[in-house]
């Protein structure tokens, strides 16, 4: 029996498997495995909202061994740290609890191999970046980041003269600018949570970027826009601004000056885990993206496929498929087409990347961006409620691609439930 391994519980991974369990899985035509080094899954795109508190990871986190149960693919924990093309196998990092192993280091074979890693920060070596930064690149750095603040905060209200709270961010692409945003959400919140003596006024927020305008992968007038929101907010927006060091006190940058901040986030860039550098033999790029074909094998195995953040991919205008959530929801959708047309013996039919256009999360002020495709020819800005309606139908669609539209329909109904029943923001 042919034996998928799928290694990567993101946006695409997750669908993948999901698709390909109910397809195969449950069928008993093919063995699908997922692979990942985390117990639950949560959409990368939610991840500034769980590092202020605005959303509890608790409530929306999926369990991949539950989820595979119901889907009809089986759940591995564990870390990938290299492959064996040959034997046609992954090798699986041991895993710890503190001094105690829990799992030895393991193998697993495939019989097709799916690579879908997503992306990490990439701080270009930046000196002092790793020492000093938060990165929100997982739930758990989400988490520590949302403690840190919350105590920022517990410690400027119990001042007598309450302290500003600096926090400077490098990166103005969507993370940056959205978590910009909520920050501002988060403390008017609290302010209403008894702890009066800090304000917005006491916030002091800069967004950094190095290029010479906010949100770089959309158009001029949609990044001239959110930029007039953010600094309606109090955000200090700094273009064409480079990092050169990152200290204890703060951001220093090119020309010498100091940006001082209490919390430092780096957001500025992405790149494919480093241990996947030319892994196997396999053709990959200067960030760590694993070159692949048109029919998103790898261009020097076919029996090895990539999709999402972790995959390059030229397009016929020159430019490679972006790292999107979108890109990889419709690689995902594709593949599946891929795999049933060579399990069938005809050929892969190529991948075409249909960009939708792009929207930003200014929390609860506003949302701002662009659509394309059917609705507009070109692109359409859009902003205010259509935009965050298009903007949520977007996560939605992610739910109804793992559990369908009924579930969908009733974590929607639990959503607006919560609203009500719990607290506006995570207070612990």
């Amino acid at each position: 029996m042919q034996k998928i391994v799928i290694v990567g519980g993101g946006a695409g991974g997750l669908e993948l498997a999901t698709q390909l369990g109910h397809k195969w899985g449950k069928k008993g035509k093919a063995e699908i495995h997922l692979v990942d080094a985390n117990h639950t899954h949560l959409w990368k795109p939610l991840l500034h909202e769980v590092a202020t508190g605005a959303l509890d990871s608790g409530i929306d986190e999926l369990n991949y061994q539950a989820h595979g149960k119901k889907h009809g693919f089986h759940f591995h924990i564990g870390k990938m740290k290299d492959l064996n093309r040959e034997k046609k196998t992954i090798e699986l990092a041991a895993i710890f609890d503190e001094d105690e192993e829990i799992l030895p280091q393991r193998e697993l074979e495939y019989g097709q191999l799916v690579i879908a890693l997503g992306s990490v920060t990439n701080d270009f070596g930046t000196k002092g970046a790793a020492e000093h930064c938060y990165f929100l690149d997982a739930r758990q750095q989400a988490e520590t980041f949302h403690q840190k603040l919350l105590n920022q905060f517990i410690k400027a209200n119990g001042s007598n003269n309450p302290e500003e709270l600096s926090i400077a961010i490098v990166g103005a692409g969507a993370t940056g600018v959205e978590l910009s945003a909520e920050l501002y959400n988060t403390t008017e919140t609290l302010a209403s949570y008894d702890m009066s003596q800090f304000n917005t006024d006491k916030l002091k927020v800069s967004l950094i970027e190095a290029g010479p305008q906010i949100l770089p992968a959309l158009p001029k007038r949609i990044s001239n826009a959110a930029k007039r929101e953010l600094e309606k907010l109090g955000v200090n927006v700094l273009t064409e601004t480079m990092i050169t060091e990152i200290t204890e006190e703060g951001f220093i940058t090119k020309n010498g000056d100091v940006i001082k901040a209490k919390l430092k986030v780096w957001a500025a860039g992405v790149k494919a885990p480093d241990f996947l550098a030319n892994i196997a033999g396999l053709e990959t790029n200067r960030v760590n993206q694993l070159a692949v074909k048109a029919s998103l094998q790898t261009t020097l195995d076919d029996d090895i496929f990539a999709i999402g953040d972790c995959a390059f991919l030229l397009q016929a205008n020159g430019k490679s498929v972006p790292p999107r959530a979108q890109a990889a929801h419709q690689q995902a959708s594709h593949l599946l087409k891929v795999l049933a047309a060579l399990h069938a013996g005809k050929p892969a039919p190529d991948f075409i990347y249909r960009d939708k256009g792009s929207l930003v999360s200014l929390s609860r002020y506003s949302t701002v961006g662009s659509l394309m495709g059917n609705l507009s020819k070109g692109s359409m800005m859009i902003e205010g409620r259509l935009a965050r309606i298009v903007y949520v139908s977007l996560y939605r669609m992610h739910q109804i691609a793992l559990h369908g539209y009924k579930h969908t329909l009733l974590l929607s109904l639990v959503g607006h439930i919560n609203k009500v029943i719990r607290p506006r923001l995570k207070l612990h």
